[in-house]
């Protein structure tokens, strides 16, 4: 399987949900690489190599994953500016989208912009809960 995975979640606003993006990607690597998986190990992208980098070389960097990943996993609980964007240029590149959020956990709610794009096809919208990841998982991937 050579299949690569674009991981997408909120990272500044979203720190504090770095541990479930961290166990996600855990269960991606069950389908594929993940590109990003770098990413979330670092409080801050720009120190995502361990060395001060621009906002330049990062998107730089992102748009290159985007352009060579098959799918695009995204968890769009905390609201981003930077999630909405690759969603958008995903969506443009004809990727296919999981879009994974957590309706139970949080008084937030989704996107219309998100949840009206679902399409039973190349763009799914999950409401979860994270024992129910590897079940939305498998579906999903199942289906390519």
């Amino acid at each position: 399987m050579n299949r690569k995975i674009y991981f997408c979640g909120s990272i500044r606003a979203g720190c504090q949900d770095r541990e479930l993006y961290l166990r996600i990607i855990e269960k991606l690597h069950t389908y594929g690489q993940v590109l990003t998986e770098n990413v979330f190990h670092y409080e801050d992208p720009l120190l995502e190599t361990g060395k001060v980098r621009s906002s330049e070389e990062i998107h730089e960097n992102y748009v290159t994953w985007l352009e060579e990943c098959n799918v695009v996993v995204a968890e769009v609980t905390q609201p981003s500016l930077g999630v909405g964007y690759e969603i958008g240029r995903a969506v443009n590149m004809n990727k296919k989208i999981l879009c994974l959020f957590r309706s139970a956990d949080t008084d937030k709610h989704l996107s219309c912009m998100i949840q009206g794009a679902h399409n039973d096809s190349t763009f799914i919208v999950k409401h979860y809960k994270e024992e129910e990841v590897p079940a939305i998982l498998k579906e999903f991937f199942d289906k390519l």
